[in-house]
Parts: C-alpha cells; sequence; structure tokens
C-alpha cells in the first residue's frame, strides 16, 4: 500500500519523499489546484511508461507536462507571443498550453505521444514547489484509473491506485475540481482543446480574441481528456433529468426539487445556491459517492452552459457517452 504524508505537517518531508520516488523513475500522486495528477518525470521513458501502467491508459493518449514556471517550460517548447501573454497571465493556474516542443528538448515521445506538440502547464501551489525541487518537468495525468472518476482527495487515490503506487501526497480537497483548460494557438486562431478550471471568458478577455470551439468530435487526440467516453463512474449517466426514477441517484444543481427526488437512492446537490465554482470543486467527489451507492444510474439535473458549467458539462456528457 502507498504512503500517505500530510504536506501540511511536513512539507520539507513530503518534498524530500517524492523527490526520492522520483529519481527511481516511479509515480507519485501529487496534489495540484485542479485535481490530484499520477507524476513522474517526464524525461525518463520508464517513468513515463509507468504513468501508462498504472492508470491501464492508451499511449496514444498524451501527457500534460507540469513546469516549475515559465523559465522551465521555454527551455522545452516555443511560446508563440499569444500563447507566451496566457502564460504570463495565468500560470501559475488551471491553464495547459499546447505549443510546439523544440528540437531534442528532453520530454519524451512517450510522454507526449509522438506529437511534435506539448501541453504545459505551470500548476499553483505545492507541486510547483515540488517540480521546482526536483529539477525535471512532471508528466501528470489525473491520478486515476484510465476513463474512470478524476481523484479530488488523497482518499479518493488510495481508494483506486493505492495499491499500485509507493507514494501518495496528501493537500487535501482540491480547491478547482476538475481539470486545467486546454488551449492550442494554430494558424493564427485560439482553439479551445478541453474546458476547464480555467473560464473560456477569461481566456478570450487576456487573448483579445474569441476561442474557436470545435463543431463536431475529432477522432484525432490532440491533448488529455478528449476521448469521447471519459470520467465514468460504473453507474450509468442519465443528464438534464426532470424527475427521479426509483432507485436512481440524484447529484441536482440549485435550490429547485425535482418530482421523485424523495425515492432517490442518494440526493447530492452540486450547489444548492447555484454557485458553478462550488458545484466543480464537488463535481467528481459526488460522483463517486453516487456511485458507491449502488445506484444503477445517475440522473443530474441542467447545469448552465457558461463559466465554469462549460468544464462540468463537457465532463458530464464525457462520462454519460458510450462506454469504449
Amino acid at each position: 500500500m502507498a504512503e500517505i504524508i500530510d504536506i501540511t505537517t511536513d512539507r520539507q518531508r513530503a518534498i524530500d519523499a517524492g523527490c526520492g520516488v522520483l529519481r527511481e523513475g516511479l509515480p507519485i500522486a501529487l496534489p495540484t489546484e485542479t485535481v490530484y495528477g499520477l507524476a513522474a518525470d517526464a524525461t525518463n521513458p520508464a517513468a513515463v511508461a509507468r504513468i501508462y501502467e498504472t492508470k491501464g491508459r492508451p499511449q496514444f493518449n498524451p501527457l500534460i507536462c507540469h513546469m516549475a514556471d515559465l523559465a522551465m517550460a521555454e527551455d522545452y517548447a516555443t511560446f508563440d507571443p499569444v500563447s507566451r501573454a496566457l502564460a504570463e497571465a495565468f500560470w501559475p493556474g488551471p491553464l495547459t498550453i499546447v505549443v510546439p516542443l523544440k528540437p531534442e528538448s528532453g520530454i519524451h515521445a512517450l510522454a507526449t505521444a509522438g506529437l511534435d506538440t506539448v501541453g504545459i502547464r505551470v500548476p499553483l501551489g505545492f507541486a510547483g514547489q515540488l517540480i521546482r525541487a526536483y529539477g525535471h518537468p512532471l508528466a501528470a495525468p489525473s491520478a486515476n484509473t484510465s476513463g474512470k472518476i478524476s481523484a479530488t482527495s488523497a482518499a479518493h487515490v488510495d481508494a483506486d491506485l493505492g495499491d499500485k503506487i509507493r507514494l501518495i501526497l496528501d493537500a487535501g480537497a482540491s480547491d478547482v475540481g476538475v481539470e486545467s483548460t486546454i488551449i492550442k494557438v494554430e494558424n493564427g486562431k485560439l482553439r479551445l482543446l478541453r474546458p476547464g478550471g480555467l473560464p473560456a471568458a477569461e481566456i478570450e478577455r487576456v487573448a483579445g480574441t474569441r476561442l474557436v470551439r470545435p463543431k463536431t468530435a475529432s477522432a484525432t487526440i490532440e491533448a488529455p481528456g478528449m476521448m469521447a467516453s471519459h470520467y465514468a463512474p460504473g453507474a450509468a449517466v442519465r443528464l438534464e433529468a426532470t424527475d427521479v426514477a426509483d432507485g436512481e441517484a440524484l447529484i441536482a444543481f440549485g435550490p429547485a426539487t425535482i418530482a421523485g427526488a424523495n425515492t432517490a437512492r442518494i440526493v447530492l446537490n452540486l450547489s444548492e445556491t447555484g454557485d458553478l465554482a462550488e458545484a466543480a470543486a464537488n463535481l467528481f467527489d459526488y460522483m463517486k459517492r453516487a456511485d458507491a451507492s449502488g445506484a444503477a444510474t445517475i440522473a443530474f439535473t441542467a447545469i448552465p452552459d457558461e463559466g465554469l458549467g462549460e468544464a462540468i458539462n463537457d465532463r458530464l456528457r464525457r462520462a454519460a457517452a458510450p462506454r469504449e
């Protein structure tokens, strides 16, 4: 079983232990402000391979590479003016920017799934501090079995992957609760590859241009979180529910009640006041709790598709998609 170290009680021990396991070429569970990541040295092919093996993740699905700061990121990749402006505005924070790799950058092709681009993020808080101490970028997808609900606490990681990894660093519940927003500048246009913890409107405000959203799902995987079926619980998922069938689990949003709620196996509310930031922070934890109730189906009431609601609805649509 994994050792769990609480970073709030012994931060230096957590950094030393984390760096020690990473130097052995093994992955660790690392807390970030978005979700917990399964982190390993992005320059070490054996370490990156262990991420895919531990998660059961297909190797055509690239990994985000986490850096200590923009200066470290520019050692490995080339930033156009718009990408650099966004990095300066929002790093550290929940934004991943896909940029071209530099020749012989050192990031292994396994981490990028063989692409000539890499998704880079600078995480807020402890994760950035650990990366700086370690001295190399960390490839770090979410710390959960591939395709399943992302982990937003050390307990989530331990329940899923605790028998497969050596170390979990515990910083309590993730503040944001959904993965980072992913963007890419291409042919003069700013593309949204995945909505996430940074609202699109904030990106558009700094970039001075509209984000281009895909009209249809792409068969090309350019970044994490683009697979049609993802973030899935064991139960089926039903969206925009206006009633609840007997024995279903209900995850609601806002103050309104819906028919049949009194017969639900469990009732949870992402935010009774309709706060999208609170809803995002609760999303994956509540999905796990509803799934653990034994209900065959989890019914979600409608969530506004604006601000962080765009990221929440993206995760729910993928959770409800036909399982691969």
